[in-house]
């Protein structure tokens, strides 16, 4: 049951691809709170998932963009404020993706023109949004700017490889834009750094069940789940938060303030 947290308000959300998805998550959230938006991912994301099944359980509309595309973006930005009949008051991005990481390239080996495509992808891409947003004049004052990012950005993680390099891209971009675009118009840009989470995308890290069942037992709350990311998603997207900008929000059960647990203890002690 909603509670009209979003009610008129309209929006753009990247990224959905199936129900474990957090911006399917997200749209199914947003709806219930009276927000309306457009759906978009790129061509091939979107013949991979399920994303016609999410438009018609929340009347939405797709319009296929790469992100990495400025002509795409100029399109897809263009069509949303027409489609939802007024300017932009929420955007979501939730878009990641390594060719290094997906194909199991070692570190030490990275191939540097899928570097370059990890970088556009998971964190310039952001920039591109917001920059053409802000040439089209397609955002309201008050609007609020979310992208997904991952704690890797300020600690190694094994296998996480070139994807670290990009949230750090991502976390900078979120906080020079938000400083341009909260003198402009109010408009606050923010990062969620969420646990790890069972996503297609996410899955894909080499040891990514080994590394879940750790963060759980390093969480004093447990490991947030993609529901609960959208939760707090839809909490950054409504008036109740518009003081808040050019912040990395942490969403990880504590995770990131914990130094050790006596879950972790336990583990760790000898048996017997």
């Amino acid at each position: 049951m909603g509670h009209n947290l979003l009610k008129g308000k309209r929006g753009i959300i990247f990224g959905a691809l199936d129900e474990n998805s957090i911006a399917w998550k997200t749209a199914e959230k947003v709806y219930q709170e009276g927000g309306r938006f457009v759906l978009t991912n790129a061509p091939i994301a979107m013949r991979m998932g399920k994303i016609n099944e999410l438009a018609k359980k929340c009347e939405a509309e797709i319009i296929p963009a790469d992100a990495t595309s400025v002509t795409d973006l100029e399109h897809l930005v263009s069509r949303a404020v027409e489609i939802l009949g007024g300017k932009l008051d929420f955007i979501l991005h939730s878009i990641g993706m390594s060719p290094n990481v997906r194909k199991g390239r070692d570190y030490g080996d990275l191939n540097y023109e899928w570097m370059m495509k990890t970088l556009d992808v998971s964190g310039v891409s952001f920039h591109k949004v917001m920059q053409v947003a802000e040439k089209q004049d397609a955002l309201n004052e008050w609007g609020s700017i979310m992208a997904l990012s991952y704690i890797a950005a300020q600690r190694t993680y094994p296998g996480y490889s070139d994807m670290a390099q990009a949230k750090a891209v991502l976390e900078s971009i979120a906080r020079s834009y938000g400083a341009r675009l909260g003198h402009q118009k109010k408009v606050r840009v923010n990062t969620i750094s969420q646990s790890p989470t069972p996503t297609t995308a996410g899955s894909g890290v080499g040891g990514f069940d080994v590394f879940l069942d750790f963060a759980e037992k390093m969480s004093p709350l447990g490991n947030a789940t993609a529901e609960e990311c959208a939760d707090y998603i839809v909490i950054m997207f409504s008036d109740y938060t518009r003081k808040v900008t050019m912040q990395n929000l942490m969403h990880d059960g504590g995770f990131s303030t914990s130094g050790i647990t006596q879950a972790i203890v336990d583990d760790l002690m000898p048996k017997g």
